[in-house]
């Protein structure tokens, strides 16, 4: 059984230097990771040496810090961030490095104790990696990382081993990895998605219209900025597929032309606190109204960081083909729940989206982006294209109907 956990490992750390941040002979590597996953970090780093990589940085975070952080330091300390941890992202793309991050949840329910207000505060992203992301500086990479604490809350209902058991098996499914050439399955996988990416920015939408239980949003869309499946382009050529597993479609809308009301479809982590039950009102692009079953005080906190906090920098399509939503887990994680359904994004949008600067500069700008679910079984999307016409897009089963 360890062997078998070893080579699970070692297969994951390929996959996400080989094919999710393909990285490239000569680069200098920033791995992001938990201390509890610290085996596959060391598997990644195996992965990149062996690519070529000529130097490998580890940036390790552990939860239990933050919480003592949290916990003890004076409130006027929460939310700055050290000069150095600014330029990291900076000083990587003047290298024309590489990133890779390892996704999941070890300690859920680290956070319930305390104070939302204090949590809230220090919910900081470093706008930065924001910056390299949607200037394409750097070829990037984020895979999931199973560990217990992230398999108990899962799946509850196993006990330790069993969970854990469970989830590297569904890791293992929608990353792929059950399959004799994983990379030739994204690069079929990826080109499926191109295609739809492509047949929507040749639609020229003007707005999409969402509707479902609770729901009912027009979203509109900016004119210029197309959709975009699969992978991306660093501005100096490397290729890489940033999310594994992927499995949506996306476009940055218009900040501006959002309306209606939206109730997302499966609950998200902000923070390692769970959002349930989240319900939004839009005006005017605006967020105007934040409700939810537990956790809205963070999304609220959130939305009021900077002026394009409240306002959509992204909306997802997700159609029912993927592996993801078929497993019917709620994995309490963006990067895989994201790719379950449709979804919508308020913060930051994509200016790489447009090569218009005009239309680029339409983009929705912040410092924060937070996805949520909005999509799945019983949600239809259609559009209104910019002559006019009304087309369906995706039937409540998820099917594609767009030509």
């Amino acid at each position: 059984m360890a062997d078998d956990q070893a080579a699970r490992i070692e297969r994951l750390g390929a996959l996400a230097v080989e094919v999710s941040a393909n990285v490239a002979d000569g680069q200098t590597v920033i791995v992001r990771a938990h201390l509890v996953d610290a085996p596959l970090v060391r598997a990644i780093v195996r992965a990149a040496y062996r690519r070529g990589a000529h130097q490998v940085d580890v940036e390790w975070n552990d939860p239990l810090v933050r919480k003592i952080r949290l916990e003890e330091a004076a409130d006027g300390a929460l939310g700055w961030v050290s000069p150095w941890v600014h330029e990291l992202p900076t000083q990587l793309a003047g290298l024309r490095g590489s990133a890779i991050t390892g996704a999941g949840d070890p300690a859920p329910g680290l956070y319930d104790d305390i104070d939302a207000g204090r949590l809230g505060r220090d919910t900081v992203p470093v706008p930065e990696w924001g910056v390299v992301v949607g200037e394409r500086t750097v070829n990037w990479g984020i895979v999931p990382s199973p560990s217990r604490g992230w398999a108990g809350l899962v799946h509850p209902d196993l006990d330790g081993d069993a969970a854990l058991e469970r989830l590297w098996s569904q890791i293992e499914r929608v990353c792929r990895l059950d399959e004799p050439d994983p990379g030739a399955a994204w690069r079929k996988r990826t080109a499926d998605l191109a295609g739809a990416a492509e047949r929507l920015t040749l639609a020229q939408l003007d707005t999409l219209h969402f509707e479902g239980e609770g729901t009912d949003l027009h979203v509109g869309l900016l004119p210029g900025v197309g959709w975009l499946g699969g992978g991306l382009t660093t501005v100096w050529g490397r290729e890489h597929l940033p999310n594994i597993p992927t499995e949506e479609v996306f476009t940055s809308p218009d900040p501006e032309r959002t309306e209606g009301v939206v109730r997302s479809t499966k609950p998200l982590l902000v923070n390692g606190r769970a959002v349930t039950g989240l319900r939004m009102r839009f005006e005017r692009g605006r967020a105007v109204e934040i409700e939810a079953d537990s956790g809205a005080e963070l999304l609220r906190e959130l939305a009021s960081r900077d002026d394009g906090a409240a306002r959509l920098g992204e909306v997802a399509l997700v159609d029912g083909s993927g592996r993801i939503g078929p497993l019917d887990t709620v994995f309490r994680h963006t990067l895989l729940d994201e790719n379950a359904a449709s979804h919508i994004a308020i913060g930051r949008g994509f200016g790489f989206l447009s090569e218009d600067p005009q239309s680029a500069g339409r983009i929705n700008t912040s410092a924060v982006h937070t996805d949520f679910m909005i999509g799945g079984p019983g949600v239809r999307v259609s559009g209104r294209t910019r002559d006019g016409r009304d087309v369906e897009v995706l039937a409540e089963d998820g099917t594609w109907r767009l030509p």
